[in-house]
């Protein structure tokens, strides 16, 4: 056991990238700054590998210190930087307080299983679709479970402390709303978060060794890394204690053998041999404690053949981002004002195309928006582009002078803007829908349109009667949204039309501005 110290240190970083990246999707308040969540996110394995092939930029090869970290001391990744990993890891841990006996088994290995995922992911993604990529990926499955579901219970504890604390007349806390509730991710959140609990219980860490995209290619290298678990074969006893305590399923106590590909370097295996049998130490050479995943090398080949097509698919992404089809959108349509409208993309999206090529649908950008405009959809841009967010301005509108969402992408999906920048992008452009409007139907005079316009891009003209009627000037609409969140008519009588590549708006003609507009000011409908 004089390894055990080794443990410690794997709980103690486990404990402190857990506590942050939890932290970053769970707040609310805006209280953690845009540049510590880009530092968190550089280390997860599938965001850094997505940027990397779309921007080729030193700052996004965190991947690769993954994988050199697997290659030299196996899968600590998942067992040390994987937020999925390590909930199943407390998962396992609460099971074991409640059933102190609870003891694990060697399990048979599924190669063929993890392959076929693998080559299906990379297959897909080399046909220009993020959908399993999305789907599998263990950092976004842990955002969108922590925005969908961890995310309302924090801000309605919250909310429950602003309400006992105001009695006091203390205003510590502030309420937060919740502005928008979308069934389909919630059900897939649901529905993993399942998953996440029930494989641990049955099985410790099968998730991981068996579907989890990240986990298999991590799996493969770890076979080929410095430092490897070996069972002694004279000091062990055979005693079990070392298979028992195994989440991953690898060790074979009957043949004093480590399947190092499922292995996930948690050291507990270390900790309960009272003989010290087990041992963590560099392998410059295949030792008899070695486990091939399979009785020929099929699996290496195939393993090799996996990765052949994986780069292919990174060559064939990478040369789609390059030419983006000279703008052929590719979105699909979806309800919304009583008419279709492509969905509106997030500012520094670039295009539908770029934006369905790099979303990992991992919600970060969802939890940071301060008016919540970005929502979660299953399948606004189609199938291809599963869990990536939309501009929902029936929901909220988007600040006139932020740019958050830009900073804490964990990919290329929204590439970073300045203030001035953003305020010249052109997400859309309004469209006054005159039927619809109560200045037309009602005789009624409105202008919450134009009243809160930051660009003056919809005006109010002269009418019938004294009254006066929204008018639009495209150029310098920047597609915000201020104006359909603000319409007080059902449908909208003015609505934000996408563009599937965004354009430059041009700078309003300030000199025409009669009053300065406060855009902070809260909307009247």
């Amino acid at each position: 056991m004089k390894q055990a110290w080794l443990k410690n240190i794997r709980k103690v970083l486990a404990i402190v990238f857990f506590v942050f990246t939890l932290f970053i999707f769970l707040d609310f308040t805006g209280l953690i700054p845009q540049h510590v969540d880009h530092r968190m996110t550089f280390i997860q394995f599938t965001p850094s590998l997505i940027e990397f092939i779309h921007l080729l930029r030193i700052t996004s090869l965190g991947f690769l210190i993954v994988i050199v970290l697997t290659l030299l001391f196996g899968r600590v990744y998942c067992s040390v930087l994987c937020p999925a990993g390590i909930f199943q890891d407390v998962v396992i841990f609460i099971h074991r307080k409640i059933r102190k006996k609870r003891r694990f088994r060697h399990l048979k290995t599924r190669n063929m299983l993890r392959l076929t995922i693998l080559a299906v992911i990379v297959i897909s993604v080399a046909a220009g679709s993020m959908a399993l990529v999305n789907l599998l990926d263990p950092y976004s499955l842990f955002g969108r479970i922590t925005v969908e579901l961890f995310r309302p219970v924090a801000i309605a504890v919250n909310n429950l402390l602003a309400l006992i604390f105001e009695s006091f007349n203390n205003y510590s806390f502030k309420p937060v709303e919740i502005r928008s509730f979308t069934a389909g991710p919630f059900i897939i959140a649901m529905l993993f978060l399942g998953i996440l609990v029930i494989f641990p219980l049955l099985s410790g860490r099968q998730y991981c060794n068996t579907i989890c995209p990240v986990g298999t290619i991590l799996g493969y290298l770890s076979k080929f890394s410095l430092y490897r678990f070996r069972l002694d074969q004279v000091q062990c006893t055979q005693c079990g204690d070392c298979m028992f305590t195994c989440k991953a399923g690898c060790i074979d106590i009957k043949n004093r053998t480590v399947d190092h590909s499922r292995c996930i370097a948690c050291f507990n295996c270390l900790t309960v041999c009272s003989a010290r049998g087990v041992h963590y130490a560099p392998s410059l050479k295949k030792t008899t404690g070695d486990v091939s995943m399979g009785k020929t090398d099929l699996s290496k080949r195939n393993f090799l053949l996996t990765m052949a097509l994986l780069l292919g698919s990174l060559v064939s992404v990478s040369g789609q981002h390059r030419h983006r089809q000279g703008g052929q959108d590719r979105g699909k349509r979806l309800q919304g004002g009583g008419h279709d409208v492509l969905p509106v993309s997030p500012p520094g999206s670039v295009s539908h195309h770029h934006f369905t090529r790099a979303c990992t649908g991992c919600f970060l950008c969802v939890s940071a928006c301060p008016t919540q405009v970005l929502q979660p959809r299953l399948a606004a841009y189609g199938w291809e582009g599963l869990f990536q967010p939309v501009m929902d301005y029936r929901v909220s509108f988007c600040n006139y002078d932020c740019v958050v969402c830009t900073e804490v992408c964990p990919t290329s999906a929204l590439l970073s803007l300045t203030v001035d920048e953003k305020k010249q992008v052109q997400l859309g452009k309004a469209r006054f829908i005159r039927r619809e409007c109560i200045v037309h139907t009602k005789n009624t005079a409105c202008g919450a349109c134009s009243e809160h316009c930051p660009t003056k891009a919809v005006q109010m003209v002269p009418y019938i009667s004294g009254l006066t009627i929204p008018e639009v000037t495209p150029d310098i609409c920047i597609g915000c949204g201020a104006c359909e969140y603000a319409c007080p008519t059902d449908p909208k009588a003015i609505v934000v039309d996408a563009n599937p590549i965004h354009l430059t708006a041009m700078l309003p003609d300030e000199t025409k501005e009669e009053e300065e507009i406060d855009y902070k000011e809260e909307f009247p409908f």
